[in-house]
């Protein structure tokens, strides 16, 4: 089985600065793309940022120069480093990574973590 566990949400005021994490763990023989989520009350789930195994990134409009994605494959982590904050940036906060859970198998399934929330006050 594989988890994925974010942490780092908070409450902070606009023009403040969070840092998510998202630990990856179980079976795991491999992690392909990763990428941060959120979704807001009444609002579609929308991609944030995405961070490829060899550390391509993109980012959603909304957030370009004030989100920076990252990872580190030896702990199974990706990181959402988010500064100026707004108020429009409230939302929960999701991990999504597609896995390899077994060895030399070349399947490789989606997994989400439980989200965590992010309210930004203004």
């Amino acid at each position: 089985q594989v988890q994925l566990v974010e942490s780092g949400g908070g409450l902070v005021q606009a023009g403040g600065s969070l840092r998510l994490s998202c630990a990856a763990s179980g079976s795991i023989f491999g992690i392909n793309d990763m990428a941060w989520y959120r979704q807001a009350p009444g609002k579609e789930r929308e991609l944030v940022a995405a961070i490829t195994r060899g550390g391509s990134t993109n980012y959603a409009d909304s957030v370009k120069g004030r989100f920076t994605i990252s990872r580190d494959n030896a702990k199974n982590t990706v990181y959402l480093q988010m500064i100026s904050l707004k108020s429009e940036d409230t939302a929960v906060y999701y991990c999504r990574a597609e896995i390899r859970r077994v060895y030399g198998s070349k399947i490789y399934l989606t997994h989400w973590g439980p989200g965590t929330q992010v309210t930004v006050s203004s």
